[in-house]
C-alpha cells in the first residue's frame, strides 16, 4: 500500500514498496495544520486491531462467486496504472451530485472520499473539516484540489482501512461501487471508520469500464444494480434503511425510458442514482 500526505507545504509519498518522495507546492494547503494519516503495513494493522475492531458484522454474502468475477482479471492496480484525467458522468449528473452533497452534507464533517478521483463533486463554496481521498492512481488524486491527505490502495486485494474506528462523519463513493469484488467487507470497514450517525453516500450511473466491473453489475439491469447497492448495505448490521434516489434523465421519450430501465446510455443526460445509509441513527440538525 502507498499513501500520501498533503502538508501545509509540499505533497509527501510514502510508499510501502519504495521509499521515494515527490512534492508540489498546493495553495489551497497554505496557512493551514492538517493531521498526518498513519501508515502501517496491513498485517501490523490486524495484529494492533484485532481485538479492538467493530467492523459492521457481515449477515450474509450477497454476491455468488460468479458474481464477482471480472472479465479483465488482471490486477486493478495495472489498470489504473496510467491517470485518467477525464470525467466518467456528464455535468448533469455531477451538478445532481454536488447539490445532494450540498444538501446532506455540512462544514463541520470530517470525509472519506472513497474510490476518488482528481475530480471533486463537493461544493466549492462549502469548507469541510477535512476530506480524505482514497483511489487506484497518486496523480489523479494529487490533482484533487479538495482533498487534504489522500492514499493509494486497492480493495479488491486487502479491504482493511488503516484508520481508527469512528474517524468520519461520511463516507462517499461515487461511481465506482460496480468494481468492488469483494463489497460486504468493504461496507463492514466503512461502518468501522464512520462515526455513530454517520452517513454512506454511493451514486452511480450506467456508464462504466465493462472489463473492470463484477459480473453481477454487468449483468444487471438499472433496477437490479439499484437493489444489488441495497443489499450491500443490508448485509452490514447496523445501517439504517436505505434511501434511494432516482433521476434518470431529461428525455422523457419511450426509447430512453426502455434504455434506462435496461442500463443502456441513451442520448439523454446521464441517469442518476444514490443509496443513502446512516451508522446506526440518522442525526437530525437544526
Amino acid at each position: 500500500m502507498s499513501a500520501i500526505r498533503r502538508s501545509p507545504q509540499k505533497w509527501q509519498h510514502f510508499s510501502d514498496e519504495n521509499k521515494s518522495k515527490s512534492s508540489t507546492s498546493h495553495p489551497r494547503s497554505r496557512n493551514l495544520t492538517f493531521r498526518p494519516i498513519i501508515i502501517c503495513s496491513t498485517q501490523q494493522n490486524a495484529d494492533n486491531n484485532s481485538s479492538t475492531s467493530s467492523a459492521g458484522r457481515i449477515k450474509r454474502l450477497v454476491l455468488t462467486k460468479q458474481g464477482r468475477t471480472k472479465a479483465n482479471s488482471n490486477p486493478d492496480r495495472e489498470f489504473y496504472a496510467y491517470p485518467r484525467l477525464v470525467t466518467h458522468v456528464d455535468n448533469k449528473f455531477i451538478s445532481k451530485l454536488t447539490d445532494l452533497y450540498r444538501e446532506i452534507l455540512r462544514p463541520e464533517m470530517e470525509i472519506l472520499d472513497l474510490m476518488s478521483s482528481w475530480v471533486s463533486h463537493l461544493p466549492q463554496e462549502v469548507n469541510y473539516k477535512k476530506v480524505v481521498g482514497h483511489g487506484l492512481n497518486a496523480e489523479e488524486l494529487s490533482r484533487n484540489p479538495r482533498l487534504d491527505y489522500f492514499f493509494v490502495k486497492d480493495l479488491n486485494i486487502d479491504q482493511q482501512l488503516q484508520m481508527q474506528n469512528d474517524t468520519f462523519d461520511a463516507v462517499l463513493c461515487t461511481v465506482s461501487v460496480q468494481y468492488l469484488q469483494q463489497p460486504e467487507k468493504v461496507f463492514a470497514e466503512i461502518f468501522r471508520v464512520l462515526r455513530p450517525g454517520g452517513v454512506l453516500v454511493v451514486s452511480f450511473s450506467n456508464r462504466l469500464f465493462y472489463e473492470k466491473a463484477i459480473s453481477a453489475w454487468r449483468d444487471g439491469t438499472a433496477y437490479s444494480r439499484v437493489q444489488l447497492v441495497v443489499e450491500y448495505f443490508q448485509c452490514v448490521e447496523g445501517f439504517t434503511q436505505t434511501q434511494i434516489i432516482r433521476k434518470l434523465g431529461d428525455n422523457n421519450s419511450i426509447l430512453s425510458r426502455i434504455s434506462g430501465l435496461l442500463g443502456f446510455l441513451s442520448g439523454s443526460s446521464d441517469p442518476f442514482y444514490a443509496v443513502i445509509a446512516y451508522k446506526n441513527f440518522k442525526p437530525i440538525y437544526d
